[in-house]
């Protein structure tokens, strides 16, 4: 009885996972790139209230961390990766976000709109 519940609870595992993964495909995307700390585009404008993918690729020599700390946001990437971050439903206003590493270059604000 036991391995019977063992097995529709990883299969019931199996299956969120793999709704997650679908849901974040059909998500609005929106591309990012960091190079040597700056963050392009250096403002980006999205609908409020829906939940967005931002993908993100480093082109600069040394690593990156795209990060907003309100809004519990950190990837840090290697010279020359890509990743992605989905950020929940934004409510109207304005989010900055920053490379970690380059905190003398301005960063890039999200306007939920």
């Amino acid at each position: 009885m036991a391995a019977r519940v063992s097995r529709r609870a990883a299969l019931a595992a199996v299956l969120a996972l793999g709704a997650g993964a679908a849901a974040a495909q059909g998500l609005a995307t929106y591309p990012v790139v960091i190079k040597n700390g700056r963050i392009d585009p250096a403002r980006l404008e999205v609908p409020a209230g829906v939940k967005i993918k931002l993908t993100i690729r480093n082109e600069g020599p040394g690593p990156s961390e795209f990060e907003n700390l309100d809004l519990r946001v950190e990837k840090v990437l290697g010279p020359g990766a890509n990743s992605f971050v989905v950020i929940h439903p934004l409510r109207p206003g304005s989010y900055h976000f920053i490379d970690e590493f380059h905190l003398d270059q301005p960063g890039m604000t999200i306007v939920a709109k």
